[in-house]
């Protein structure tokens, strides 16, 4: 029989009950069962929606050190066969929170056995992947009262061997928005495609319109990606396609940018509409701030992983992923890095299998920068 540790055990558990944004009852009782297992002299316990704020009293507590960890999963359909897969039919923790949230309970775990000096704050959030809990949790109640002096994130990276941690100064990922079009024409029979507008043909040419964006009006010193992931449209073959849906994302390395991109997208969705005589509506959706490092926690960080633990630290490129783990930078200082998981399958792959021997590496690691940083003089 194989043996694992607490916290692999948990990340299986959490592993089989993914839940989308806002939705995640199961995963926030089960948490809260496991931290009300744990010695609560020194715990102060806060469900907010779906997410859980814990506050650990330090002894002579100077200021609080924030950890968030995110807690829902995606509308995918698993592939990996594992024995703990997800028992939710397509949804998956594809982008490992269940791995984030079973650090921050081992790492929980130990403060609440063992406080240090200053009070920390894990933060349990919901809807990472969308709507976006993190913007609504930092401007509710408990955050205003709670509010840490600095805050502390990391998500898994498929890429890096375990006892890998990748991370930079400043901006490390971009701005990114939703992008949702509808197109609404007239339908008809497709003997007679004079007499309607198609509207698959429309949304193929607005497509095609849109890769001309990076291209031609993104200054080629900055960056941007518009991906278009999902289109639908028409009912049966033989009928003319009165609405087309296109469904999209739009990442930029800076503000400036994503304005020029999506002011680039209105005019030529209005070209759309005079040119294929048909009605069209933008939704960007959910919108996230770019994650930047605050440079002098992130240099101390760097300095303090490459010279008091045994894990490999790479100075990274930033990248176009999204986190709404943005917003709360933008307000308080801290940063996000990067955890090696050593898995052949990327983020959001159906197949992604992080490699567990991460989970107590990564615990052990930050437990120590926790003691180190909520001691200092």
């Amino acid at each position: 029989m194989e043996t694992i540790s607490p916290f692999v055990a948990i990340r299986r558990d959490l592993h089989k009950i993914p839940e989308l944004g806002f939705q995640e009852f199961k995963t926030q009782q089960y948490l809260l069962n496991y931290i009300q297992s744990l010695p609560q002299e020194r715990l102060d316990v806060r469900t907010w929606k779906t997410g859980i704020f814990v506050k650990v009293s330090g002894t002579a507590p100077r200021k609080t050190i924030g950890y968030r960890a995110d807690i829902d999963g995606l509308p995918i359909s698993e592939e990996t066969g594992l024995p703990y897969r997800s028992e939710h039919a397509g949804q998956m923790h594809a982008c490992g929170h269940d791995v984030h949230m079973s650090i921050a309970l081992g790492v929980l775990t130990h403060f609440a056995h063992n406080p240090i000096r200053d009070d920390l704050l894990f933060i349990f959030q919901p809807a990472e992947e969308g709507p976006g809990g993190a913007k609504p949790m930092l401007e509710s109640d408990i955050m205003r009262e709670w509010k840490p002096d600095m805050i502390v994130a990391l998500h898994i990276a498929p890429e890096y061997p375990v006892g890998t941690i990748a991370t930079k100064e400043g901006l490390l990922f971009a701005n990114t928005s939703e992008l949702f079009i509808d197109l609404k024409g007239k339908g008809g029979h497709a003997a007679f495609p004079h007499l309607a507008n198609d509207m698959v043909v429309a949304a193929c040419a607005l497509v095609t319109q849109l890769q001309s964006i990076v291209a031609r009006n993104v200054d080629p010193l900055d960056s941007a990606v518009i991906t278009i992931g999902k289109i639908t449209g028409g009912t049966v073959q033989n009928v003319i396609a009165e609405h087309a849906r296109l469904e999209g994302t739009i990442r930029t390395l800076s503000i400036d940018a994503m304005q020029a991109v999506k002011r680039r997208i209105e005019a030529l969705v209005r070209g759309v509409e005079v040119a294929y005589e048909c009605e069209a509506v933008i939704d960007y959706g959910a919108m996230y701030h770019e994650v930047y490092n605050n440079p002098a926690l992130t240099t101390e960080f760097i300095q303090f992983a490459e010279t008091h633990t045994d894990m490999n630290v790479i100075r990274c490129k930033e990248a176009m992923t999204g986190e709404d783990f943005g917003y709360m930078l933008a307000e308080i200082p801290g940063f996000m890095f990067w955890l090696g998981v050593d898995s052949p399958y990327g983020l959001h792959h159906a197949k992604l299998a992080p490699n567990e021997a991460a989970i107590d590496r990564a615990i052990a690691f930050l437990i120590s920068y926790f003691s180190w940083k909520g001691n200092m003089e």
